[in-house]
């Protein structure tokens, strides 16, 4: 049996595309452009943690989400660059989202590797995706919506983009 690989990914399987949302002071789209890559720790939400344990894979796109911000919004695009393993600071005793609950031999929490791609030429706040007629399904939009990995669209991706570029 041949088994054909493109640029990471199986034929046959979609490229996802994501929304992760960092505070900047903590994490910002610049900090990704000069570390290149970041293994996307401190999640402590179990529908996050499973998106990135179960759905993402090496070459979903991403939004990169400024939360937290004045104002927020997507700074730039960034992508998987390695599937989910267990969060190491889950076992760090120092770490502020340490947890006595998990172990090395029973991980709780999980996180995937992303890759610096772009930072946006223009910033695309909260109020632009808002005001932007083809954007109002996304999740981010929507009333309580606070994870901080979400899913969207391929259409939502691409217009997000061009937005910014």
């Amino acid at each position: 049996m041949i088994f054909l690989e493109l640029s990471g990914k199986a034929l046959g399987m979609a490229k996802k595309y994501w929304l992760m949302k960092s505070e900047p002071e903590t994490y910002s789209i610049s900090h990704l452009q000069k570390d290149k890559k970041t293994w996307w720790t401190g999640v402590r939400n179990y529908q996050a943690r499973n998106f990135m344990m179960n759905d993402m894979n090496v070459g979903d796109e991403i939004l990169f989400y400024h939360s937290n911000a004045e104002p927020p919004g997507v700074a730039g695009l960034a992508r998987v660059s390695k599937k989910a393993e267990p969060d190491a600071t889950q076992f760090d005793k120092k770490s502020e989202v340490f947890d006595p609950k998990a172990s090395k031999e029973k991980p709780i929490w999980f996180c995937v590797e992303v890759e610096f791609v772009a930072e946006f030429k223009n910033f695309v706040s909260l109020e632009t995706l808002k005001e932007t007629k083809s954007l109002e399904g996304m999740q981010v939009l929507k009333k309580g919506q606070r994870l901080s990995v979400q899913p969207a669209t391929k259409a939502e991706f691409d217009q997000v983009k061009k937005l910014g570029s």
